[in-house]
């Protein structure tokens, strides 16, 4: 019994078959043989000695995350809803300033749609109907996730009744 058992790939390969081949091509060099050898062996010594002179570098590690909170951890919920009611506040008025801000601009277009001979009441009459339309379907895609939650929902508790009943 052979104390290593060849396999995979190595199962197919047979050292005297090797041998033999190298015998063999050595005789068919003739007399140049020894330049074959010689050229062969530079280029395997060249190509390590480029492997060797290569330098690597291992990935960058992670960078180290520092939480920086810039509230005070002992806020009270008082502080907390004031807080919120001013970004609210905040968040209001710059939608307030941008409405105002995409009416002018609705208003430009107006003017130039006008000026080049546009209907623009029906283009406006056209983008309203068609925002109206994506709008229920949005609306009525949502409704029927929600039922499909709900329903999901129903049979998961029954679910959870019938096993307790069983126990």
């Amino acid at each position: 019994m052979a104390l290593l058992k060849r396999s995979g790939y190595w199962k197919d390969v047979s050292p005297t078959g090797m041998v033999a081949d190298f015998r063999l091509v050595w005789n068919q060099a003739g007399h140049n043989r020894w330049r074959i050898a010689a050229l062969a062996g530079a280029c395997t010594f060249g190509v390590f000695y480029l492997m060797s002179t290569q330098e690597g570098e291992a990935p960058h590690p992670p960078p180290k995350v520092t939480y920086i909170s810039t509230l005070p951890a002992h806020r009270t919920d008082e502080q907390i809803m004031a807080e919120n009611i001013a970004n609210q506040k905040r968040k209001e008025a710059w939608e307030a300033e941008q409405a105002k801000r995409d009416k002018e601009v609705r208003d430009i277009y107006r003017t130039i749609g006008r000026a080049s001979g546009m209907d623009v009441d029906k283009i406006e009459r056209e983008a309203a109907a068609e925002r109206a339309a994506e709008q229920k379907a949005a609306d009525e895609k949502a409704r029927r996730q929600i039922e499909a939650g709900l329903a999901a929902r129903a049979r998961q508790e029954a679910e959870q009744q019938q096993s307790q009943q069983q126990q």
